[in-house]
């Protein structure tokens, strides 16, 4: 962690921004320092030897999301190259659980940070809306990974959950209607009374706090 690692001012300065404990940014240090293989950042390829993350059906999106910067809550769209220690724990905050004393703002905001990185691993394009194609892509990536299905069944099912993602957020649509696709406002809808708070955690980490990707 460089100084971080050293200097109890910058560990709570990391503790304050990302929400973890001390414990648990020495915990995650420890797993980036594997990842890098005891260099300053990561790049891609250090994901391409984690078993859990092998054989995810949607392993792509989620190391793509490492690198995005809009996870990175930088001004900047595109893909970073390369990612340090910091920017590490800025994308595992997303994946914390929630903590008892969280009032409901608090509670709302958290859960708007999950669906909002979340909502960026549809968005491939990053226009700011998924279309049902992105939708549906990710759907069948998802079913993917079951082998006891076949490919023209997947592609069914991925065809009626993009119809009923289009009936969530616009309605009944008549016939001249163009569907422009799924803001993040509509995301929210789709996902109203799910719990993304206990769903949404990385297994290939390691660590007891955080454990598998949807």
């Amino acid at each position: 962690m460089g100084s971080a690692h050293s200097v109890p001012a910058e560990m709570r300065e990391l503790a304050d921004r990302t929400g973890f404990t001390s414990e648990q940014i020495e915990h995650l240090h420890r797993r980036f320092k594997q990842l890098s293989q005891d260099q300053l950042t990561i790049r891609k390829e250090n994901f391409d030897n984690i078993p859990d993350l092998e054989f995810n059906p949607i392993r792509g999106k989620i190391v793509h999301a490492f690198f995005d910067k809009r996870n990175l809550r930088q001004e900047s769209d595109g893909l970073a190259d390369e990612i340090n220690f910091e920017d590490f724990l800025t994308i595992m905050s997303y994946f914390r659980p929630i903590e008892m004393n969280m009032d409901e703002e608090q509670l709302d905001r958290f859960r708007k940070e999950k669906l909002k990185f979340l909502f960026h691993m549809y968005d491939s394009d990053h226009d700011g809306k998924i279309t049902l194609q992105e939708y549906r892509n990710v759907v069948e990536e998802l079913l993917s990974g079951n082998p006891h299905l076949e490919k023209e069944s997947a592609r069914s099912i991925a065809d009626g959950a993009m119809m009923e993602a289009a009936s969530i957020c616009v309605g009944q649509m008549g016939p001249d209607q163009v569907y422009e696709g799924i803001t993040f406002d509509d995301f929210l809808k789709m996902w109203q009374g799910i719990d993304i708070e206990t769903k949404m955690h990385v297994r290939f980490l390691n660590v007891d706090t955080i454990a598998h990707c949807y």
